[in-house]
């Protein structure tokens, strides 16, 4: 039997009070939101598939359970700054050290980087371990790059440009070469003694790896960009693994709202084909497709019927409030909440467009409907909004299961939201923009966003 020395006792005590110490180090989440963009104005609150550009990386942080505090930074005019960082020139590690000064109990600090909107949770998980666990002093995000690079000749030079990475007599094929890494500038994490000496890198210096296709180019094209976000961007920890019903409005979704009026006197309404291809996709999916309508105009009647037939859809006429007669619904299906879809534009669709799984509304949606809604379409009402919802849900239904492999489950933390809420934006509807923010990045219900905002 072996018998602890009072000298192990000693060192085991003192490596418990290392662990504590670490532990109990704080670290914070900061996010540099610029208001000024040569390429895109105003970029960062820029609706990207749906979701405000710097909501994807706020969701992913919160989701990654790791910060003790999360804070939004902005240098637009409208925010309230000391004079000494407010300028143009203004560099993120003067911002940083600002902060710090501002929160000396913060002793590690993760910039993350708002154009980042295919950061995980569980990239950050990983790389902030790499601090408190493993003892970097600092750890930035790299993606692996295979391209060529030749010197640079100015024109007239004289000069003849060579090769800095490779032989141009033994070229490399791409499958027998590792490439190079590069900082993809997802994510910079340091402690607050580096960020004294005024460097963001420094100490014992470690990169964290992310796959290329993590990594974008946020000042491409902006389809092109939404294209790739959707593929692999981070949708949040609480979709649905299955969306069973999708409830659709009729009037100022399926259609634009405009009765068009002909000599002999008929009305008419006219439907997008490409929204009807949309409910055919996912009625192909298993996913069953309920119209719905609360008009009493003959024409919408008529064009329901004719809805009915061509899609195979029911079309349902609810009364006001719509919840009451849609969870009836929901309990014959014996369905929850999580397992529906909606699409709405009205105050009359607020409860639902809260309560739903996924729910969207019409770009040219306005109001309560907006701030309930978890997206907001790039089509308006009419012209292919439906399409793009049916084709939003397909794209998260079939990246759930991977979402739940790539991060750990993690309880919110209400003062996180605090620190997120409390920042000024550059919004001229401040409580408009900030409760669609707050509700697409799945933080806060709808009730619970209108009592967070009125502090």
């Amino acid at each position: 039997m072996h018998t602890v020395t009072e000298n192990e006792k000693k060192s085991s005590s003192n490596q418990s009070t290392k662990l504590d110490t670490v532990k109990e180090r704080h670290v914070a989440g900061v996010i540099l939101a610029r208001g000024g963009s040569n390429g895109i104005p105003l970029k960062n609150i820029k609706l990207l598939a749906g979701v405000p550009l710097i909501g994807w990386v706020i969701r992913a942080a919160i989701d990654s359970d790791v910060f003790d505090s999360l804070w939004v930074f902005t240098d637009h005019d409208e925010i309230e700054r000391s004079a000494e960082v407010s300028k143009d020139t203004t560099s993120s590690l003067e911002t940083i050290q600002e902060f710090c000064r501002m929160n000396p109990e913060v002793d590690i600090i993760c910039n993350i980087q708002a154009t980042s909107p295919c950061l995980h949770p569980h990239h950050l998980i990983q790389a902030v371990e790499m601090v408190t666990k493993q003892g970097y002093d600092s750890v930035f995000s790299v993606d692996r790059r295979h391209h060529f690079r030749w010197q640079e000749v100015t024109r007239g030079g004289g000069t003849d440009t060579k090769a800095l990475n490779l032989n141009p007599a033994k070229r490399p094929h791409h499958q027998d070469w590792a490439g190079e890494l590069c900082e993809n500038g997802s994510f910079y994490i340091t402690t607050k003694k580096l960020i004294d000496e005024g460097v963001l890198q420094g100490g014992k210096m470690a990169y964290f790896e992310m796959p290329a296709e993590y990594s974008i180019d946020i000042d491409i094209d902006w389809p092109v960009a939404e294209q790739r976000v959707l593929r692999f961007g981070y949708f949040g920890k609480d979709k649905p693994e299955l969306v069973r019903l999708l409830l659709c409005n009729v009037l100022g979704c399926l259609t634009d709202r405009q009765i068009s009026l002909s000599a002999s006197g008929d009305e008419r309404v006219s439907i997008n084909s490409r929204d009807l291809d949309g409910i055919t996709m996912l009625q192909r999916e298993g996913t069953e497709v309920i119209l719905l309508t609360s008009s009493e105009n003959p024409t919408l009647g008529r064009l329901t019927d004719k809805l009915s037939q061509t899609t195979g859809c029911v079309v349902m006429s609810l009364n006001e409030p719509k919840q009451v007669e849609v969870e009836k619904l929901m309990k014959e299906k014996k369905l929850e909440w999580k397992e529906v879809a909606y699409i709405g534009n009205d105050a009359t669709d607020v409860d639902c467009l809260s309560l739903a799984g996924l729910s969207a509304v019409p770009l040219d949606t306005s109001g309560m409907a907006l701030i309930a809604a978890k997206y907001q379409c790039q089509s308006t009402a009419g012209h292919g909004a439906v399409r793009e919802f049916c084709e939003h849900i397909l794209h998260s239904l079939h990246k759930t299961p991977k979402i739940k492999q790539q991060h750990r489950a993690c309880q919110y933390d209400q003062h996180l939201v605090k620190s997120i809420t409390q920042t000024h934006w550059p919004s001229d509807n401040i409580y408009c923009f900030l409760s669609q923010l707050l509700r697409q990045t799945g933080l806060l219900t709808f009730s619970e966003v209108n009592a967070a905002l009125f502090f």
